[in-house]
């Protein structure tokens, strides 16, 4: 099937040994996750296998939500949104030995704290090597969205430390509000050719937007500063990047943002010193 053809939310890509595999929120409020795989971006895309049973493990409540995979030490680590069994929603991290899974959850629960209704959690590892989730502290329970970062532990099973913000919708000028909050989504992490770490990420200017932040260290513990312009401003937006196997990088979203048309998105774009990125 085309990518036109899948209907899906948050579109994550995992290029692994010469095969594309692309996950996202289902739509239609069936819970667990799928995996579709092609061997090119623009077609020839095979599934939805199911790869997370939520009813298996009592995670079919509420929300199921952005599933990304990461692979690290030899394993693939999915980080998803579920709700938690005293309704606060939080990141859980499942794990399984190959891309197409099954995946199983990796903890004993929620990464994100247990009474923070929090969201669209990611993975970034340091340059010194310590792994971090990057997530949304929700704006449903605090009005204006923040971006935060927790240390885990060096099997991903724990955090290792306090939460701690990146960034707040309130310090971007052109955030406006959606019904009077302010809306952090879907962070994601990118270092750049000449060392810098920039951050993109979604909330609302008219419609869901994806912009772009940058640190002053190199590293999640710096401070994080908006960049001018937007990434992506025609109701799209969660995103993310991945360098195609030509190592052309790629943005991954979905566009429209209306329920119903969600789409896979991908965009050619290339790194930029004003802005972080361009579209080719």
């Amino acid at each position: 099937m085309l990518k036109e053809d899948i209907h899906i939310r948050d579109p994550f890509i995992l290029p692994d040994r010469g095969r594309y595999y692309m996950y996202g929120t289902r739509c239609g409020g069936r819970k667990g996750f799928d995996v579709y795989t092609a061997d090119t971006l623009d077609g020839g895309w095979s599934g939805p296998a199911g790869v997370f049973d939520a009813s298996a493990y009592g995670l079919d409540r509420g929300a199921n939500w952005a599933p990304e995979v990461h692979l690290y030490r030899g394993c693939y680590y999915m980080f998803a949104t579920f709700e938690q069994d005293n309704g606060f929603r939080g990141t859980y991290i499942l794990r399984a030995d190959k891309p197409d899974g099954p995946f199983t959850p990796h903890g004993a629960g929620a990464i994100t704290p247990r009474e923070w209704h929090s969201l669209d959690g990611t993975f970034y590892l340091s340059p010194g090597g310590i792994p971090y989730m990057v997530f949304c502290h929700e704006w449903v329970q605090i009005d204006k969205g923040t971006i935060c970062a927790v240390r885990l532990s060096d099997d991903l099973r724990t955090a290792a430390g306090e939460c701690f913000t990146v960034l707040e919708a309130k310090d971007a000028h052109w955030v406006r509000p959606s019904d009077e909050k302010l809306v952090t989504d879907g962070p994601w992490l990118h270092r750049k050719s000449d060392g810098s770490l920039v951050m993109i990420w979604s909330s609302f200017s008219g419609g869901y937007i994806t912009a772009v932040a940058a640190s002053d260290n190199g590293d999640i513990t710096g401070r994080w500063t908006t960049l001018p312009g937007l990434l992506f401003e025609k109701d799209g937006g969660h995103g993310m990047m991945f360098e195609d196997f030509d190592g052309q990088l790629t943005l991954s979203l979905h566009a429209p943002n209306s329920g119903g048309n969600e789409r896979p998105v991908f965009i050619k774009i290339r790194e930029d010193n004003e802005k972080g990125f361009t579209a080719l």
